[in-house]
């Protein structure tokens, strides 16, 4: 029967749509199998480890307002006896020297080197003692120097071409020069630094800490730098100045001390 409804022409569509749902009926729709349903383990827990979210701390101790800065090391090490203590009072103990373009002097308890407008070059040497480990320390007073000009100390010094410069300027520098056979070079050349006052009148302490081939240098008991230098293993103490020229220029030295010093 449902063969010959498949033969019948065209109809309309409401007979279509009954024809379609008869057919339907036919041919039953055959019903899946049942499937099972896969046994899912219930989780196993697994061990996590234990989150400190407050660590143990030892007991809270207030830090104070401003924290104390820790101490710079003392560099002077190994300091003894005072061996030289130089106030001035004697012109015997130093070669002293007068030029056409300045002169150096004993006056009250300080040597005083000077100059007119004209630029120049004066040194002055102590008389002994010859020293090899020591640490020396001056009083400078610049009373009138401006710019470039320089000042300071002569260490280990043998001959008028062979000494060590410790120098400082004017304008806020200081280098150590090295003259050997009177042929000049700077194991330490020009190196700005805070310790020292700029311009004239000022008043600051120079000292150096020789041990062997070691030197190093201060400012103000600020420590300024090393050198390790061991072309002139000994020799006197001396004075210099500087001036480049065109105006007046003194500077004056003081209370000059010397201590041995034990490696």
């Amino acid at each position: 029967m449902c063969k010959s409804l498949l033969q019948l022409k065209p109809v309309t569509t409401c007979f279509l749509a009954f024809l379609i749902l008869f057919l339907t009926a036919c041919f039953p729709t055959a019903t899946p199998a049942p499937t099972e349903t896969p046994t899912v383990p219930a989780p196993t827990a697994v061990p996590t480890a234990t989150i400190v979210w407050f660590p143990p701390t030892p007991t809270f101790t207030p830090f104070p307002t401003s924290p104390p800065a820790s101490p710079t090391p003392d560099l002077r090490t190994g300091l003894g006896a005072l061996i030289l203590e130089d106030t001035f009072s004697q012109s015997t103990d130093w070669d002293l020297n007068i030029t056409g373009a300045g002169s150096s002097a004993i006056g009250v308890n300080e040597l005083t080197i000077a100059f007119q407008e004209d630029s120049g070059y004066l040194y002055t040497f102590r008389r002994g003692p010859l020293l090899t480990d020591f640490y020396a320390e001056i009083t400078v007073s610049p009373s009138l120097c401006q710019g470039e000009d320089e000042y300071g100390l002569l260490l280990r010094a043998v001959s008028d071409g062979d000494f060590y410069r410790y120098s400082v300027s004017c304008s806020g520098k200081v280098r150590l020069d090295r003259l050997y056979h009177s042929q000049a070079s700077s194991p330490q050349p020009w190196l700005i630094t805070g310790s020292l006052p700029i311009g004239a009148p000022s008043q600051f302490k120079l000292a150096v800490w020789a041990v062997g081939k070691e030197m190093r240098y201060f400012i103000n008991d600020d420590y300024q730098f090393t050198i390790e230098e061991g072309t002139l293993p000994s020799g006197s103490l001396g004075l210099f100045a500087h001036s480049t020229g065109g105006h007046s220029m003194t500077v004056n030295f003081s209370d000059l001390k010397v201590y041995e010093v034990h490696p």
